[in-house]
């Protein structure tokens, strides 16, 4: 049995630069908080649920309290990296950060 870390079919890809544009390569599911950053600063959020996103986003000041984004549709892939998604604001729902 391959270990989580192998790679089973050919990724012709692998080596190549991972930017901010390119496609994702991993994925987590996001509980918004407003206290605590995000583990990792994603390239982009998945909506899963539609509804508002209030986020802090990496270059926001230190203090900021973050901007809703409002009527984020169901399926919407937004391209905004945030450290923050606060509970607080946020009615979408079923979060992923892509990665």
């Amino acid at each position: 049995m391959a270990s989580q870390a192998e790679v089973i079919m050919q990724d012709n890809y692998r080596d190549k630069w991972n930017g901010v544009g390119d496609p994702g390569v991993a994925s987590e599911s996001i509980q918004p908080d407003d206290a605590n950053d995000l583990n990792e600063v994603p390239k982009g959020i998945y909506v899963g649920t539609g509804g508002d996103l209030a986020m802090i986003g990496v270059g926001d000041p230190p203090e900021s309290a973050g901007v809703i984004w409002r009527n984020v549709p169901a399926g919407a892939l937004i391209p905004f990296r945030p450290r923050r998604i606060l509970a607080t604001g946020t009615t979408a729902a079923d979060l992923i950060a892509v990665q």
